[in-house]
């Protein structure tokens, strides 16, 4: 019997402003352990970010999977909405905009900062979906 892994997601709704969302990856038992189906990725790169640190509005593009190893990193939305990911969380950055639409730092995307007294150590995995 398959059960389910769900992910959280920054991506857009119709109008292209970013939201929160999930993705749910089916998952099997082989030999043991649940696995889901393969997804296939690009690249990978490590990531560190001092304590403070944190962006203007921007948007993913690309999507990634991002896996906290260590601090905790907060997203914030344009509505008030937040989520805090803390080490051994991840979550999929795919909010973007169409190549017709051009980037408005006063609409669109989300921020990101580091909170607590801890640096962030991240692995970001570029998929290929």
């Amino acid at each position: 019997m398959a059960s389910a892994f769900i992910v959280p997601v920054i991506t857009v709704n119709e109008s292209y402003i970013s939201v929160f969302s999930e993705q749910t990856f089916l998952e099997e038992q082989r030999g043991g352990m649940l696995l889901t189906d393969r997804i296939d990725a690009q690249n990978l790169r490590l990531r560190q970010s001092d304590i403070g640190y944190q962006t203007d509005w921007h948007i993913a593009g690309d999507p990634t999977l991002i896996v906290i190893q260590k601090g905790v990193l907060r997203i914030m939305l344009r509505n008030g909405d937040f989520r805090d990911f803390k080490s051994g969380d991840l979550f999929i950055a795919r909010d973007y905009l169409p190549k017709e639409i051009e980037f408005d730092g006063a609409i669109h995307g989300h921020k990101t900062k580091i909170i607590g007294n801890e640096s962030l150590s991240a692995i970001h995995i570029k998929l290929s979906y």
